[in-house]
This record gives structure tokens, C-alpha cells and sequence, in this order.
């Protein structure tokens, strides 16, 4: 049976230097439950190094954790990658860091805080996480897909680090699962702006770098289980499998 799951598939922890330190796995995993979100997605920038914490953090609580990691293209796009279980995500990560340059400085940029499952601080990471990796956009959506994950253009709406604001388009050969468009723009607008793309499926996400984002922006997938072939069956209009995300 066929059965409703809201869905938050851009979700920022304490390891992004942008995002909030409150952004910590116990406190997002609390409000997760009380925006009453089924299924997310953990995309740190260039890193997926507090994706398990979340994971042993929401154990118990009826929600799927789904690893990820928004990545930074050589042309400063950010991509989604989301995948089934850590050691993929993880195996996106040793691939980005190894093209991934430059340390952090918490002072300037933030502090980069890798967390246990208990909201304890583990380290700092001190590679500048929110650089431009030296992966192309086709290289990146390449690998995700050469792993098992979905590769989702993250806010096409956006000027900066949208991949229609950096490159003016979107390329036809780049085989992308999805787009997804911020609260920035409107259904209506979203529709004028974007009808060319009409072969791809749309979503929303919060993008949340504070707890109070949580669930502000979200998609509602008709799936048979919360899993990420469901999500891709979703996505692709497979089998009776659709999403809700308000874009027409």
C-alpha cells in the first residue's frame, strides 16, 4: 500500500561553518519529530562526517535518516547527493576531499563542529568545507550516480550556487534525479521560470542551517516504504509513486 511521507532532503548540521552550533544531531532529530517529517536527508557542505551521528540519534524515533552531502562544483553549483547508507556517502566524501582544498579559519567562516549522537563535541574539521571542489558538475553527478545516490540540483533559483544562475542553463546531457527550488519562489512563479524543464521532477527542501528551518520548505513523496529506491521510483513516476512539492 501507497502511503504519504513528508520529506526534508536538504538538512544542514553544526559541521557546515554556516549553519547554526545548535544544529547539533539530538536537537535536529527533536525537531524532525515535531515538524512531524518522515524521512531526511543530512547534506553537509563537501562532507558527510556527522551523517552517522544523526543516524544513531534518530534511531529510536521512527524517522529515516538518509545520508548525503551538498556538493560545490568547480563552477560553484551546488548538487545534492543522497544516497541509501553511509559508506557510499562516505565514499563520495574521500572523492571530494581529495579534490577539495584550502583550511578553515572558525573566526572568518565558522566553526566546523563533527558531533556525537549525544550533542558532544568529537573535533573541528579544518578543511575549508564550503570551497569549490575541483569536480566538474558532470564529474560530480557522475560519481553520485556511479555509488547508488540521487544527484538533485539544489535551489535552481538562486543566483548564487544555483546551477541556472552560475552556468545560465541547464545542460542537456547532465542526468540529473531532480531540481529542487527554495522558499524564495513562489509555485506560480516557480512554473513561468522553469517550464522548460518541465522533463524533470521538482522538489522542495528547507535548506535548513537553523533549527527553526526545520520543515519550512518540504516535499510529500507517495511511497510504499521510506527507503531511497522509493524516493527514485518517486521521482521518476514509477509504479504509482509520485511527489507533492506544489510545482505545476
Amino acid at each position: 500500500m501507497l502511503r504519504w511521507f513528508k520529506t526534508e532532503l536538504h538538512v544542514h548540521t553544526c559541521l557546515s561553518p554556516c549553519a547554526d552550533i545548535l544544529m547539533s544531531p539530538r536537537k535536529i532529530v527533536g525537531e524532525v519529530l515535531r515538524q512531524q517529517i518522515s524521512i531526511i536527508a543530512i547534506t553537509d557542505h563537501n562532507s558527510a562526517d556527522n551523517v552517522s551521528a544523526v543516524m544513531r540519534a534518530a534511531a529510536n524515533a521512527g524517522i529515516v535518516v538518509l545520508p548525503g552531502m551538498e556538493v560545490c562544483t568547480r563552477e560553484e553549483v551546488h548538487v545534492l547527493a543522497i544516497f541509501e547508507n553511509s559508506a557510499s556517502a562516505l565514499a563520495l566524501q574521500s572523492c571530494v576531499y581529495d579534490r577539495l582544498n584550502g583550511t578553515n579559519d572558525p573566526e572568518v567562516f565558522g566553526l566546523q563542529v563533527v558531533a556525537n549522537e549525544m550533542d558532544q563535541v568529537e573535533r573541528f574539521e579544518e578543511r575549508l568545507l564550503i570551497g569549490a571542489t575541483d569536480l566538474s558538475i558532470e564529474e560530480t553527478v557522475a560519481r553520485i550516480h556511479e555509488l547508488g545516490g540521487l544527484a538533485i540540483a539544489a535551489h535552481i533559483d538562486r543566483e548564487g550556487f544555483g546551477i541556472i544562475g552560475q552556468l545560465g542553463f541547464i545542460p542537456e546531457t547532465l542526468k540529473l534525479d531532480a531540481l529542487e527550488v527554495s522558499s524564495n519562489t513562489s509555485d506560480e512563479s516557480a512554473a513561468t521560470k522553469f517550464g522548460m524543464y518541465e522533463k524533470y521532477t521538482f522538489i522542495r527542501n528547507s535548506d535548513a542551517h537553523f533549527l527553526n528551518q526545520i520543515g519550512k520548505n518540504s516535499t510529500r513523496f507517495l511511497l510504499a516504504e521510506p527507503s531511497l529506491a522509493e524516493i527514485r521510483k518517486a521521482l521518476q513516476k514509477q509504479d504509482g509513486r509520485t511527489v507533492q512539492a506544489s510545482i505545476s
